[in-house]
């Protein structure tokens, strides 16, 4: 069976840097590609990596980051970590590795890892060596405090049989005192042992029928028995014990004249083996939901098949896996508000954002049925800063929500003067259409009025190609060469191996960035000389709008749509809340990026942005080998390892380097410092530390009562907006693979001959 393929690249010797916004960027050092599939072992993986690098097996340790999150690297230790990696990069034709060396030490129970898994248990916990015995029952019989149960199940002190699903930990023998012998059905008691006298007999009264069901329920779970209702309306309620011939009876009714419910008889005597009801019966989706709300608010991922098993262990009753994931969808939303209700406050909400934000665009639309359609926002803040600090160049790219009713997010973002992202616009709509990234455009050309020439970063295919020309004639459309690579690898229709598909997708890398026409030229042969159906499909892929060579924008070497991951990483944080919370989410990220950015930029004293000056350094130190020959007019030649002829009034180079970056390349310095003029002089003003901190230096300013229900003055009163009709299918969602998938096969080898497209049983 054909596993899942990708290739690696496997980066040692450098060194993390962190950068503003605390993603950490890899510098210096080696690299080579290894292409792996989720066949492979992690010490196959292992020893290959430390041959290969020439380092010990024994002090390396592999790390590499989650899609969209450069902030913390994840470590593979075994075969499970390995696939998962491979997982996670399923829509990626290649992923990142780091090897590092590292001291040998010895095992600190102190900084042993925690469980994988959503649930915290007090095993995860160093229990503390001068812990007095009786700290367990002070611990357990403490049922003043019934919300402990929910941050940390108790019933896990008493439990070293219970395992992780993904780490099993083993406690320090120091903590062995603690009694470990207590049965399933103890830890159960103890769990439920608040609720066994919820129901004290005849006499007992309570506000309403709904408190005395909520009563009545608790006490069957603490008693472990299912009852059925005989009568159950608003003013009485009769129940008896489920089990066939047991005389178990309550009866309550209202109180005259009151709303009162009293218990008028009670036949507290059970004959049955209620101990062995470990259904689901009692817990109703609401009472599950009350039960997980606290541990949800700190734990939001919290999955169903973990609140089972909790409920299964500190209840003792058995839920199936829909009752779980509706108690939990409950429970969010009453900590998080109804989704329906944030549909109809999004005409006060875009009402909101324009007050509080002056300048800012907020606008939506519905369709014929009042059905959410659209949602489109941009901030002040964000708009003068593109006008007045970044280059006139925009990604496009969206991420797909996994909310109840789904949708798509469009983002345009942008490039600020220290190259990190910069949010524009973005747009919530209810589905990834030609029609739907035509109104986007649209929105962000009335948002953004200047005569500038835009150049796009972009998918070539969904309408954008069209709508691009269309809406910003005289602009540019970058194709993104990541959604290009995976296009032509679903394209191919040979049966290439992963081996010679890797080399096809270096050499198209290698064609796009070569800035002359030689070198492309050089780099596509190269390409057809391995198949040319592949040099055909690059030909009639429209070179000029992903080659170096041809393109006519200033992409400033930014070649893939996706560059704006930190944007789509907060979206996808906040992807399953109401449409109005998201938004919020999303706001407050962009309102502590721009404080943190310029705050951080008011301590800069270079001329430039720090990783502009980096770069201006590097290039500088190439200068000293090379050889200047001056002329009477403003045309050089500069020789080195080749000639090159710059031109520097109009700050040109034949290499090229100097027009694709906006930072003069080495030979232009080497021109400037000959003529006694500044390097600072001659690059982009986008770079400047000046244009920085006008990109920065408006707010975005809070929402205050985002979910406050609208005024009866308000003009947008009478809008009404619903859900939209497609909702989340039931069941696991699938996962979509594209382009790569083709990439994936795996090319079977025989061990014995070496040939390909057998196995060992089947050689001949």
């Amino acid at each position: 069976m054909a596993g899942r393929k990708i290739i690696t690249i496997c980066q040692w010797g450098g060194e993390f840097e962190a950068d503003k916004d605390g993603s950490l960027s890899y510098r210096g050092g080696d690299a080579h590609a290894i292409d792996i599939d989720d066949q492979m072992k992690f010490n196959e993986f292992k020893m290959e990596v430390a041959e290969m690098f020439n380092c010990s097996i024994s002090t390396m340790s592999i790390k590499y980051f989650l899609p969209g999150n450069r902030k913390t690297l994840i470590t593979i230790s075994n075969d499970k970590d390995l696939k998962r990696m491979i997982k996670f990069h399923g829509d990626s034709v290649t992923a990142d590795i780091y090897v590092m060396t590292e001291e040998i030490v010895a095992v600190d129970v102190s900084n042993m890892p925690a469980s994988r898994s959503s649930r915290t248990t007090l095993s995860e916990a160093v229990v503390p060596v001068d812990t007095p015995l009786n700290m367990k029952d002070d611990m357990v019989d403490d049922t003043t405090y019934p919300d402990v149960s929910l941050g940390l199940p108790l019933d896990v002190v008493d439990d070293t049989t219970h395992v992780d699903v993904d780490t099993q930990i083993t406690m320090p023998t120091v903590i062995s005192p603690v009694p470990l012998s207590i049965s399933n059905e103890d830890k159960h008691m103890k769990a439920a042992q608040q609720w066994q006298n919820t129901i004290t007999g005849v006499g007992q009264r309570f506000s309403g029928v709904h408190e005395f069901r909520e009563a009545l329920r608790k006490y069957a779970i603490a008693h472990q028995f299912a009852f059925r209702y005989k009568k159950n309306d608003s003013h009485r309620v009769t129940v008896k014990c489920k089990a066939e011939g047991c005389p178990w009876r309550i009866h309550a009714s209202r109180l005259s004249t009151t709303q009162l419910i009293c218990i008028k008889k009670m036949n507290a005597t059970h004959t049955c083996d209620g101990a062995v009801v470990t259904t689901g019966y009692q817990a109703t989706r609401s009472w599950v939901a009350s039960i997980i709300m606290e541990k949800l608010k700190v734990f939001p991922n919290y999955k169903p098949k973990d609140i089972v098993n909790d409920i299964k262990q500190e209840y003792g009753i058995q839920l199936n896996y829909f009752q779980a994931w509706r108690g939990k969808e409950i429970a969010k939303e009453q900590l998080q508000g109804s989704y329906k209700e944030a549909y109809s406050q999004l005409p006060f909400f875009c009402e909101k954002i324009m007050e509080t934000n002056p300048g800012s665009f907020a606008t939506f639309t519905t369709k014929e049925d009042s059905s959410f359609h659209r949602l489109f926002v941009s901030f002040q803040a964000s708009l003068y800063g593109f006008q007045q600090g970044c280059r006139p160049l925009l990604f496009l790219d969206s991420i797909s929500l996994k909310s109840k009713y789904q949708g798509t997010l469009f983002a345009a973002t942008a490039a600020d003067g220290d190259d990190s992202v910069f949010p524009v616009a973005f747009s919530v709509v209810d589905a990834e259409t030609d029609d739907n990234w035509h109104w986007f455009l649209l929105q962000v050309k009335s948002t953004l009025p200047t005569s500038r020439p835009i150049t796009f970063v972009a998918d070539r295919k969904k309408g954008l190609r069209e709508s691009i020309a269309e809406i910003f004639p005289g602009s540019f459309h970058g194709y993104c060469l990541r959604y290009l690579t995976e296009q032509l690898m679903k394209d191919l229709k040979g049966q290439f191996s992963h081996e010679v598909k890797r080399l096809m997708v270096e050499d198209f890398f290698a064609a796009a960035y070569a800035p002359r026409h030689e070198s492309f030229q050089r780099c596509l042969e190269s390409i057809k000389s391995i198949s040319l159906e592949a040099y055909n499909w690059l030909i009639q892929s429209e070179p000029m709008n992903w080659a170096n060579a041809f393109f006519q924008g200033a992409r400033y070497n930014h070649m893939s749509s996706n560059f704006g991951e930190l944007f789509y990483s907060w979206a996808s944080e906040a992807h399953e809340l109401p449409i109005t919370q998201m938004v919020e989410v999303i706001r407050g990220k962009i309102m502590e990026l721009f404080y943190t950015r310029r705050t951080n930029s008011n301590q800069w004293m270079t001329r430039l942005t720090p990783s502009m000056e980096e770069k201006l350094e590097k290039e500088s130190v190439k200068v000293r080998p090379l050889q200047v020959l001056l002329s009477g007019g403003n045309t050089f030649e500069v020789r080195g390892d080749t000639i090159e002829v710059v031109d520097i009034d109009h700050w040109d180079c034949s290499c090229k380097g100097w027009q694709l970056t906006g930072l003069p390349c080495c030979h232009a310095i080497a021109v400037i410092g000959c003529i006694g003029r500044s390097p600072y002089d001659y690059c982009s003003r986008y770079f400047t530390t000046e244009s920085y901190r006008l990109t920065y230096s408006e707010s975005v300013d809070p929402i205050p009562n985002v979910d406050r229900p609208m005024e009866k003055d308000s003009s947008l009163v009478t809008v009404t907006v619903t859900p939209p009709p497609t909702r989340r299918p039931p069941g696991r969602p699938t996962t979509k693979r594209f382009g790569s998938q083709e990439v994936v096969k795996r090319q079977l080898q025989c061990s014995r001959c070496k040939g390909v497209g057998h196995n060992k049983s089947t050689c001949k």
